[in-house]
């Protein structure tokens, strides 16, 4: 059963309330990244701890994607959408009144389970209720604010660690979380679907298997080593867990999600473009913030202002994309804004340089925030229009898990290159340094900070050189997730159903 929204006024509402939820969601991804050092040393916690705060949202959220998906498919979406927003507000005033660690933990853990229900749930509600003719926009919108929503979730987390505590992060999310259940109580419909199979629990536990050992091997790989036994057995596990979540699936008489769909060009094209993009902005971010911070010397806030103009140009071209692929059609939007995304990577390698600062890399800035907002929302509704109406809460959750794993890859890679670049080039600068200095030098250029000036420039510009590593690791990425669209074709296409009415009109 789906709800066809006609009256505009409502539509409006109904945007409005998935964006905030989506958008506390996202927000609370990268939000404690500024507080890590309070954190720290409020509870006495080691590094490996305050990291395992930060990544259990995400380890969680990524895990229950799929299951809670196709739950909010069966159950109704908008009761598994308040549901999901009453937890996760529970679970965040645990995490801002956490006495211990171990709380703290627990709650990021609840509150991604919380946020596993509402992100697949967001998107749902937009491609089941929403004409086919106001769809595409409003699909623009909500993926605006899922690649936006973050670094506006870690600017106001930087205002609010500033003015106060970190303990006020979790405001931000609560609110957002009281206006989202305001609005989906009033204007959401309910929509679910009606089927006479039970609930693929093994493929559920399968995914959930699989997913959590590639994220946990991609966050562990270039912390502990990638040859490291934890490294090495959560990766196995991932493995497993994917043959036999395809195994199973070609098996099961309703699949959680049907694999054989993968064939479809608009399903596969548009995962990788997502993969590829969410990957290489994740892990360009996670480069940035070194080089405004340790190179160029600026504070976590000003650092954070200075991604803002990325941002609100991805989420103007999100919004603008479906009147571009309305014209030029869904493939070439994709191709065009991959291609600019590529454009933007190569020029922040050829024109980033330690004396340039910031103006070095602010066009190769702007070119790939405009290249990835005009890929996310053909990709999104070329990953939707694949699977029915009725089984929207799993399009939509493919669509999250897909973005979350490409996230995961793309700060692995990047990061690997850009420290393995760096390693390499202050090696070659620290010929006669003292033993002591060269060695904190070598673990970062966050370490040369108090080193002599001649060893702290040293390693700026070795980092400046891992940095260019890095950015043409990301083009080249790009570039080939651009030659497989052009070979094979990526554009969004229409379901199944909306072209059987078509045919027969």
């Amino acid at each position: 059963m789906s709800t066809i929204i006609d009256d505009p006024r409502r539509r409006r509402a109904v945007l409005l309330g998935v964006c905030l939820a989506l958008t506390a969601v996202i927000a609370s991804v990268s939000g404690l990244n500024v507080a890590q050092p309070e954190i720290a040393v409020e509870f006495g916690a080691g590094q490996a701890t305050v990291l395992w705060i930060i990544n259990g949202y995400t380890l969680t959220l990524a895990a229950l994607l799929l299951p809670l998906g196709a739950v909010g498919d069966r159950r109704g979406r908008k009761p598994v959408l308040l549901t999901g927003l009453a937890l996760f507000g529970v679970a965040n005033l645990a995490a801002g009144l956490a006495p211990s660690a171990v709380i703290l933990l627990a709650a990021r853990l609840l509150a991604g389970a919380g946020a596993a229900m509402i992100m697949p749930v967001t998107l749902a509600v937009i491609t089941s209720t929403f004409p086919e003719e106001h769809r595409s926009r409003a699909i623009g919108v909500w993926t605006g604010v899922a690649g936006g929503g973050g670094i506006l979730g870690m600017f106001l987390s930087a205002v609010l660690v500033d003015l106060t505590s970190w303990r006020w992060l979790f405001v931000l999310p609560i609110a957002l979380v009281v206006a989202a259940v305001a609005v989906t109580w009033q204007s959401v419909p309910d929509s679910r679907e009606e089927t006479r199979h039970g609930f693929d629990v093994g493929g559920s536990l399968a995914s959930a298997a699989a997913v959590t050992g590639i994220v946990l091997a991609l966050h562990e790989g270039p912390d502990r080593g990638w040859g490291a036994p934890a490294t090495l057995l959560s990766l196995a596990a991932g493995v497993v867990g994917v043959l036999g979540f395809v195994r199973w699936e070609l098996r099961h008489r309703a699949p959680l999600l049907d694999v054989r769909l993968f064939r479809e060009r608009g399903l596969a094209g548009g995962s990788v473009a997502l993969l590829a993009v969410f990957g290489v902005q994740a892990g360009i971010f996670v480069v940035l913030f070194p080089y405004f911070q340790a190179v160029l010397g600026w504070s976590g806030f000003r650092a954070t202002c200075a991604l803002m103009p990325t941002a609100l140009l991805m989420m103007a071209a999100s919004g603008l994309a479906p009147r571009v692929a309305e014209r030029a059609g869904g493939r070439a939007t994709t191709a065009a804004g991959i291609t600019l995304g590529a454009a933007g990577l190569a020029m922040m390698a050829l024109f980033v340089s330690v004396d340039g600062g910031y103006l070095s890399v602010l066009p190769g800035m702007l070119a790939m925030g405009l290249g990835m907002g005009l890929t996310m929302t053909p990709s999104t509704e070329a990953i939707t229009s694949a699977l029915p109406r009725e089984r929207q809460g799993v399009a939509s959750a493919l669509n999250d898990v897909t973005r979350e794993l490409g996230t995961a890859l793309g700060v692995a890679l990047l990061g690997t290159v850009l420290t393995a670049g760096y390693r390499g080039a202050i090696d070659a600068r620290l010929d006669g340094v003292p033993a002591e200095v060269a060695d904190a030098a070598r673990r970062g250029v966050a370490n040369a900070v108090t080193a002599p000036p001649p060893v702290f420039h040293a390693a700026q510009q070795s980092f400046v050189d891992g940095w260019r590593q890095s950015m043409w690791a990301g083009t080249g990425v790009l570039a080939a997730v651009l030659v497989l669209l052009l070979v094979r074709g990526a554009g969004a296409r229409p379901r199944r159903e909306d072209r059987a009415v078509r045919g027969h009109r």
